[in-house]
């Protein structure tokens, strides 16, 4: 059968391909994403144009009916090559190439006369390089994702890290000062000051709280607002007031806290606020893991180079904190990833004499050491 065309008369319809081939690709390029249908997918956005692209020169060439085409459709075409390659599913990316890149080369075959094989193969340069670009633009999607994931997980440790070393010290220390209260609820002169405690512990909670959420909230130009600089959520001059608040009461173990005068105030924020957590940290395991100890030391020694924080207790292992209350060990998980970060050390274990534990980080002080 004798293909149709110009000579049976039927007569050539150069609005047929900028009426269906361009519109459909300028609705896949230009429709907006917030007024899309659910049901347009950008794998139909690129197979329709692409498929109608090619059903078109597939007719002219059988039909013999010579169709123009623009700069206009190629264009598109390779725009949504690009898009495949940037977008789409691995599978789905290599088919919709094929696709664009086949409509694209193709295109010259619609002209009635002229070297159309030449054309098309310099058509595939544009094609390769809207290929390239979208692989391209597609691995920095990849890196841009991984780094956003990565900052997510950072933030949600830290965040975790925040409210285990801050708000559970002080639940912890409100636990066992409740069971202080049962054990003297005949004595209301012991009483009194222990429920001052867990008050004052509770107090505490609340605004370790807030502190952690404040920073979750912070905005841009939070630190500007506090007059250019942020504290931290502890330093070495709230330790004093840490040792205290844990000391405190008629019972429970007695806390010294011993800081050699060679110890600079105005050490990094990092370093202050990792070796205030290692303080804090290590007391809330006496809390529970030794609450038979007698006396708790905090010693803080700097050689110019490091900063030393030592925690000693000389508890036994008894424990009147119950088991779920105990924790998992992420503290000391968070804690050691927090000072190695810094470039220090973070040891533990039983001390020499054999009673009691110790816990050690040494913190480098210096900007080269922490690099």
């Amino acid at each position: 059968m004798a293909a149709l065309g110009p000579q049976d008369g039927y007569s050539v319809t150069p609005w047929l391909q900028p009426a269906t081939v361009l519109p459909l690709c300028l609705a896949a390029v230009l429709w907006p994403t917030a007024r899309r249908p659910a049901w347009v997918s950008p794998a139909l956005r690129i197979a329709v144009p692409a498929g109608a692209s090619v059903a078109l020169t597939v007719v002219a060439v059988l039909t013999d009916w010579p169709m123009a085409f623009g700069l206009a459709e190629a264009a598109s075409l390779l725009y949504l090559l690009l898009v495949a390659v940037r977008s789409c599913p691995g599978w789905w990316a290599t088919a919709f190439v094929g696709l664009c890149g086949m409509a694209v080369v193709i295109l010259p075959a619609r002209l009635p006369q002229g070297p159309a094989g030449g054309v098309g193969l310099a058509l595939l340069f544009p094609v390769m390089v809207a290929a390239g670009l979208g692989g391209y633009l597609r691995f920095l999607d990849h890196r841009r994702r991984a780094m956003v994931d990565r900052t997510r997980r950072s933030e949600r440790l830290a965040m975790a890290a925040d409210l285990h070393d801050f708000v559970a010290h002080h639940v912890t220390g409100i636990l066992v000062q409740a069971q202080m209260a049962q054990m003297m609820a005949t004595d209301p002169d012991q009483l009194r000051p222990v429920l001052r405690n867990i008050e004052t512990s509770a107090t505490e909670a609340l605004a370790s709280m807030r502190r952690t959420v404040g920073l979750l909230r912070e905005a841009p130009d939070y630190t500007a607002a506090a007059g250019g600089k942020s504290r931290p959520l502890g330093d070495l001059a709230a330790l004093p007031s840490l040792v205290e608040g844990f000391g405190g009461g008629p019972v429970g173990p007695k806390v010294v806290l011993h800081r050699d005068p060679a110890v600079p105030d105005d050490l990094p924020a990092e370093v202050q606020t990792a070796a205030y957590r290692v303080v804090q940290e290590a007391l809330t395991n006496v809390r529970r893991h030794a609450a038979d100890a007698g006396e708790v030391t905090v010693d803080l020694v700097h050689d110019g180079r490091a900063l030393t924080v030592t925690v000693r207790d000389d508890g036994r292992g008894g424990t009147r904190i119950p088991q779920a209350a105990r924790g998992g060990g992420f503290g000391l998980v968070g804690l050691t990833e927090r000072v190695t970060a810094l470039g220090g050390e973070l040891r533990t274990g039983p001390r020499p004499t054999g009673q009691g534990w110790e816990v050690t980080a040494v913190l480098p002080t210096d900007s080269s050491a922490r690099a």
